[in-house]
């Protein structure tokens, strides 16, 4: 309820002076869709035909295609836009990199999608490729590409588009650590998100372009200070986090928009299961006179296309075998859901944690690690299919073994609780260990608070001096999610077996896998 009034206050706040908008603009937008051409469950894995068929799935490209088509009919002028991170996160991705994405989105004719940091996962290559296979602009402002050959000349900082006989500016935004989470090589220097979008306003402004919006991977977080330190932004159309805006949905997380000084907010969480609609007008100056709006929940109710169809069910054909193959059983769900594995213990992590420790016992490892953003789905009961577990794992990490000190270990668990409250991935789930930390000190100020490691059957405090051996997945020893300090450990070995395999055999080992926490990790 409070939502809906808040959202009801917003929009009669803004619809002073209505009638003297004379340009009005569907904004239709998806985020962080991750290669999830077929319907997912509502635990976001993938579900099966016999429920897709009883109605009991989301999302997918057949129903996309009829869910923007309806959209579009409601509306006169209307623009469909995407907040990134459209690759990486299903074998659709693993098998054909970004081709099926780009396929999909000229199909239906996106005028402009922002660079995520998963765009990057294959290197800056990989991006260009799926540059050159698209029919509209692929934008990031907040980074220097001249020193990279493979996007020099291709990738933009803005674009303006033309709809209704209006000009649009479109302003790109991307994870300024991005160097942290993917691999954008070390060509690209990305820079401060609210400076760039700033440059990009004024360069707009100056070519009369008055209508704004900022296409942003960077995080609903992020995109609110970016409204609040620029001027000229009209709307912002989040990614990254994940986040659900809505008036009416109860685990959104906040109103659809949200409003900061003169900037609609808009996000649709995740994997094709809403398509967001925002309804907005402008005045002669290009000022926004009325926002208004909700995601659209893109359920069984949603009609799939039978061409599509057809066509996801050619694709998938090679994959087939790879993921229909059950590889083990669960007796109960194992919860890998990003808003709990980024901020506290959760099953799925303790389940990746303890796999990845078990395969390297024998060599003398005490101790796992796992970031909790390489966790990307959960696991229901019943039968599990290597599908399933790499829709969970789809990185292809290597399992990565190395040597450090005590107090190397308490710095790397500083560094994954460091950002819980922006629910980053850097969240560390362990094996081997156990730790407790304090969130109301500030991050990298001794959060951590105590940590132990087994000593047989006991367990006793770590050694800041003594040397560990660990596991962890080759992303994490290499940096990424902020454990820089891992880069420079002793008798490092990044070639291991991919941590999909290590999983998928460590659960057929266990019989019907029981989900569980046992409180190794605490919050204070």
């Amino acid at each position: 309820m409070l939502k809906t009034f808040l959202s009801s206050a917003a929009a009669l706040t803004l619809t002073t002076g209505i009638a003297a908008a004379d340009y009005s603009l569907t904004i239709l937008h998806t985020n962080d869709f991750h290669a999830r051409f077929e319907p997912i469950s509502k635990y976001d894995s993938g579900c099966s035909g016999e429920d897709n068929a009883e109605g009991k799935c989301f999302g997918g490209w057949a129903r996309l295609v009829n869910a923007v088509k309806e959209a579009r009919g409601r509306s006169n002028n209307a623009i469909l836009v995407d907040g990134g991170d459209q690759f990486q996160g299903s074998l659709f991705y693993t098998y054909y990199k970004g081709k099926v994405a780009a396929e999909m989105m000229n199909g239906l004719k996106y005028d402009g999608m922002t660079v995520g940091n998963h765009e990057f996962d294959d290197g800056p290559e990989v991006l260009a490729g799926f540059m050159d296979s698209v029919g509209f602009p692929v934008l990031m402002s907040n980074a220097d590409v001249s020193g990279e050959p493979a996007l020099a000349d291709k990738l933009m900082k803005s674009t303006v588009i033309e709809r209704g006989g209006e000009k649009i500016g479109l302003i790109g935004l991307t994870p300024l650590d991005t160097p942290d989470l993917a691999s954008p090589g070390k060509n690209i220097t990305f820079t401060d998100p609210s400076e760039a979008v700033q440059g990009e306003v004024d360069k707009l402004t100056s070519e009369g372009v008055n209508k704004i919006i900022v296409l942003s991977h960077s995080g609903f977080i992020v995109d609110k200070m970016v409204a609040s330190k620029t001027t000229g932004v009209d709307v912002i159309v989040g990614g990254h986090s994940n986040t659900l805006l809505s008036n009416t949905q109860e685990r959104a997380e906040d109103i659809y928009p949200v409003m900061i000084n003169d900037t609609a907010i808009v996000q649709a969480y995740a994997y094709g299961k809403y398509l967001g609609e925002l309804n907005v007008s402008f005045d002669d100056d290009g000022k926004i006179t009325e926002a208004k709006g909700e995601p659209i929940l893109i359920d069984g109710q949603v009609a799939e296309d039978e061409a599509v169809l057809a066509r996801v069910s050619e694709l998938a054909a090679p994959l087939e075998e790879i993921r229909n193959k059950v590889v083990a059983q669960s007796g109960e769900l194992i919860n890998g859901d990003r808003a709990v594995c980024r901020v506290e213990e959760c099953a799925m992590g303790n389940l990746i944690a303890e796999a990845m420790l078990d395969r390297v016992k024998d060599q003398g490892v005490t101790i796992s690690i796992a970031n909790s953003g390489g966790i990307r789905s959960s696991i229901d009961a019943g039968d599990v299919t290597m599908g399933e577990v790499l829709t969970v794992l789809p990185f292809q990490n290597t399992l990565s073994t190395f040597e450090v000190t005590g107090q190397t270990v308490i710095d790397a668990l500083e560094n994954g609780v460091s950002q819980v409250e922006e629910v980053k991935g850097r969240f560390p789930q362990v094996a081997g260990l156990q730790f407790s930390w304090d969130a109301s000190v500030a991050p990298n100020e001794g959060r951590i608070q105590a940590v132990a490691v087994k000593d047989g059957d006991a367990w006793v405090e770590i050694d800041p001096a003594a040397t560990y051996k660990l596991v962890s997945n080759n992303y994490v020893r290499g940096g990424g999610d902020g454990y820089k300090m891992f880069t420079s450990a002793a008798n490092a070995y990044d070639f291991g077996p991919d941590l999909a395999d290590v999983l998928a055999e460590y659960m057929a080992a266990q019989g019907p896998v029981k989900a569980f926490t046992d409180g190794r990790i605490v919050k204070k």
